[in-house]
């Protein structure tokens, strides 16, 4: 089993960086090899897993240029079967570069990676355009991680719409999780029964302290329900891909 997973959402501060550490954390403790590529310039990845002052560099958008190898930003993690290309400030101009001169680079990028990985966990910048179109186009499955509200079901069918436009036949399967539950109110709780398919990771303390303590949750609390959350996303994404 093997798989390129993006984990995209129009909105930015809905649990994307935290959702896609955990699943390659998770995929790493299941004795897989796997690269977490974070594409997002605010580079959460790096910071989530205390791996800032380990990350390369020599700017992370530099590996969309035919003079950089990939592998070369590619960074252990203290994790074992863990890699990181963590990404930083120089990506937020890569959005206009790839729409005018690098429409198929990604695609082309991942196909080398892949021999390498059995996973491929991508931290995507939140929006649409020409580089998240370029991630569906490589990506094997979306996972789109919802917070519990009416807006982020819009923006879910929103991306769906976009897909079926523009990636006819050839869009890759969408694992909507919702985010950030809040069993205290009650729209939450009410979308939850309604989509008892999405896997839901509950609003914890202990998932806010992956920030402080720079670690993935499991880590540091294996027996809390947000890591058995985002232990049950894991299963099924693996189940999608499988």
């Amino acid at each position: 089993m093997s798989g390129i997973i993006a984990v995209h959402s129009m909105k930015g501060g809905v649990g994307k960086s935290t959702l896609a550490v955990n699943l390659a954390y998770a995929a790493a403790a299941g004795g897989a090899r796997v690269l977490l590529w974070d594409l997002d310039a605010q580079g959460a990845a790096a910071f989530l897993l205390g791996e800032q002052a380990t990350a390369k560099k020599s700017g992370a958008r530099g590996i969309f240029s035919k003079h950089v190898e990939a592998a070369s930003l590619v960074t252990p993690t203290h994790y074992d079967g863990l890699d990181l290309i963590a990404g930083d400030l120089t990506l937020r101009h890569l959005e206009a570069e790839m729409e005018a001169d690098k429409p198929k680079r990604l695609r082309k990028l991942l196909a080398g990676l892949r021999a390498d990985y059995d996973y491929i966990v991508l931290d995507c910048p939140p929006g649409l355009g020409a580089l998240p179109d370029q991630i569906f186009r490589a990506a094997d499955l979306v996972v789109v991680p919802l917070v519990p509200s009416p807006l982020s079901l819009r923006t879910l069918g929103q991306v769906e719409g976009h897909l079926a436009r523009e990636h006819e036949g050839k869009a890759p399967p969408l694992l909507p999780v919702l985010s950030m539950v809040d069993s205290r109110k009650k729209m939450h709780w009410v979308m939850v029964a309604e989509h008892p398919d999405w896997p839901a990771i509950p609003m914890a303390s202990v998932v806010e302290q992956m920030g402080s303590r720079q670690l993935p949750l499991a880590e540091f609390a294996p027996r809390s329900n947000a890591a058995k959350g985002f232990a049950l996303v894991w299963e099924r994404v693996k189940g999608v891909l499988g």
